[in-house]
């Protein structure tokens, strides 16, 4: 299997001319602040999912490459080799991880990590899939609250429909964690509902976009989802202490861990930034084979 990785430096000045250039959004720091910590996550995957065939790291453009990546070992994906121009420039997530299926030579099996999800401890690839289908927890819901859950519930109806199957009241949403995606089923329902996915499309991210969680929601209701729960540990930055942030890094319990960034005032993120690289070089010291 492979693994897809997107990430953003907010604080590439080529991408912050483009980003005022093709918006009027704000920037949104806890979306695109660089924590520094990409690197450990390659690390990871080198020492607990040895099994990872290839890694792809999903960018913008070449300026958003960090200096220490190895290409021989990492393939990186611009934008432009997978998403219609059309859709470009983009600061949304979403027209990105619908396209991630675009990426050549990518492994029937993939698993879609967002770059603030860690392996931590000894995976198998029977954690992410078992007999041709995708293990993850999937949760029905029913109320919406924020723009987040109304893009699930969008998505979750297109991936009713394209099965010719009536919505549910209830929405499914999948674990926030790893991602475990069949290459083909994704194209399948992409094809299905290309006209309705590109319509929902948008520069920045509103309320009538559709994400990922389309393929996962059909996946599961064509019976390609093992609706069993992955072993993550979930952080906030907003909520915990620097010493309980290394304490989890150091000392997992989990097989992957999430860091959650969140607004935060510069001398908070400054503390936890240190605490978090500090606690990761402990936990990971070792340059993985992903680096120059």
């Amino acid at each position: 299997m492979d693994i897809v990785i997107t990430f953003v430096n907010g604080l590439d000045p080529v991408w912050q001319r483009e980003y005022e250039e093709y918006t009027n959004t704000p920037i949104l720091e806890k979306r695109f602040r660089d924590w520094g910590t990409l690197k450990y996550l390659f690390r990871g995957i080198a020492k607990n999912m040895p099994f990872i065939r290839k890694v792809h790291l999903v960018v913008s453009g070449e300026s958003q490459v960090p200096e220490w990546v190895n290409r021989d070992e990492v393939n990186v994906v611009l934008h432009r080799d997978i998403i219609p121009k059309q859709l470009l420039p983009t600061f949304n997530c979403n027209p990105i991880e619908m396209h991630l299926h675009n990426i050549e030579g990518l492994d029937e099996q993939y698993l879609y990590f967002n770059d603030d999800i860690f392996p931590l401890l000894p995976c198998k690839p029977t954690d992410f899939f078992r007999d041709g289908k995708g293990v993850i927890r999937m949760s029905r819901h029913l109320f919406v609250f924020d723009m987040f859950k109304q893009i699930c519930r969008n998505s979750n109806r297109v991936a009713y429909e394209a099965l010719g199957l009536r919505p549910s009241l209830l929405f499914l949403r999948p674990q926030h964690v790893c991602t475990p995606m069949l290459r083909s089923e994704v194209q399948a329902v992409y094809n299905a509902s290309k006209d309705v996915i590109l319509a929902s499309m948008t520069t920045t991210r509103t309320g009538k976009n559709l994400n990922q969680y389309l393929f996962l929601d059909y996946m599961y209701l064509k019976g390609k989802i093992i609706n069993e729960r992955l072993s993550k540990k979930h952080l906030s930055v907003g909520v915990v202490s620097a010493n309980k942030l290394r304490q989890a890094i150091e000392q997992p319990t989990h097989k992957l861990i999430c860091i959650n960034d969140v607004q935060l005032s510069e001398e908070r993120y400054a503390e936890l930034r240190a605490a978090l690289l500090e606690a990761f070089e402990h936990r990971l010291p070792e340059k993985s084979k992903y680096e120059i």
